[in-house]
């Protein structure tokens, strides 16, 4: 039986963690929170906390400062930044003609539920496994948020089944427009062959001018050098049961993507997300600072 994401449950909690606690954010994600019940919400937060020991052996300090700790450190540079580039890039996309938004693993992200005027003109398609793609509509119920009219969803698992001729059988749909694809915190969760036959799959099906916007962890993940947060992760997805199976050189990702007729636009190496992304928060909140993922890569690829 299918389960409900839980990383995708702590990533939105994350969200709505830095968006409630600081005043000048990377990413103000205003919907998270209510996606979360409060139950939920003080459980992941008890949770996290309760768990200094295995992020900061060393660290001394209340509950509430130990959940600071985890979630500046741990939780939310990765969704946050990701979150940032990505909607950044969308808006550049559709400033370019792009009329349709592709969410793949949309897992419990609410940019169609906070949609910016920019967005108007799009038809925006969640693809998720039924299983989180129906619990996130019951959340959505539950906290009385409208599902915009230009929202769809495609029930269906990505990695397994034929998710292309449900998205070519909807009415909304249409394969000659430019469309834009993200695939956030997903790719560390997939097969080097998923991930390629996911990239080819979009290439096949939208037209010259489509962009995809990911991220994806360097081949310094899987070895000695890899920071002593990207190996906690690693742990903690194992534990859900969401084991991290991939990692690609830079020299990788160009040619998987250049051998499905995509070539790179844009590409953040973590350093480069820091300063890009996070410095305007950094600065107004110098106790707080939050680095982006040692070893995650950031990436827009357009269809040539």
């Amino acid at each position: 039986m299918e389960q409900k994401s839980m990383t995708a449950l702590v990533s939105a909690f994350s969200r709505a963690y830095h968006s409630l606690n600081n005043e000048v954010t990377i990413f103000n994600d205003s919907v998270a929170r209510q996606l979360l019940t409060d139950e939920e919400y003080r459980q992941i937060a008890k949770n996290m906390s309760d768990g200094i020991g295995f992020f900061n052996p060393l660290f001394v300090g209340e509950p509430e400062q130990a959940l600071r700790y985890i979630v500046d450190n741990q939780l939310s540079p990765s969704p946050l930044g990701r979150a940032a580039f990505a909607e950044k890039s969308l808006e550049q996309a559709v400033q370019v003609g792009a009329k349709q938004y592709m969410i793949f693993g949309a897992g419990y992200d609410t940019f169609a539920y906070r949609q910016p005027s920019w967005a108007d003109t799009l038809e925006i398609f969640e693809i998720d496994q039924p299983a989180t793609a129906r619990d996130k509509q019951e959340r959505l119920k539950n906290a009385n948020l409208v599902i915009p009219n230009n929202v769809h969803y495609i029930e269906a698992d990505f990695t397994k089944e034929a998710w292309e001729d449900a998205l070519l059988n909807h009415e909304a749909f249409d394969s000659n427009k430019i469309s834009c694809s993200t695939i956030l915190g997903v790719t560390y969760y997939l097969s080097k062959q998923t991930f390629e036959t996911l990239i080819s799959a979009i290439s096949n099906l939208f037209p010259k001018g489509s962009s995809i916007i990911f991220d994806y962890p360097d081949e310094k993940n899987y070895t000695e050098k890899a920071g002593e947060r990207a190996k906690k992760l690693s742990m903690l997805a194992s534990a859900a049961n969401e084991k991290m199976l991939a990692s690609y050189s830079h020299c990788d990702m160009e040619f998987l993507l250049s051998a499905h007729d995509f070539l790179i636009y844009e590409h953040l190496t973590p350093q480069e997300m820091t300063k890009g992304y996070f410095e305007t928060y950094n600065k107004a909140n110098s106790l707080h600072r939050m680095t982006a993922f040692d070893n995650v890569n950031y990436c827009l690829a357009i269809r040539k």
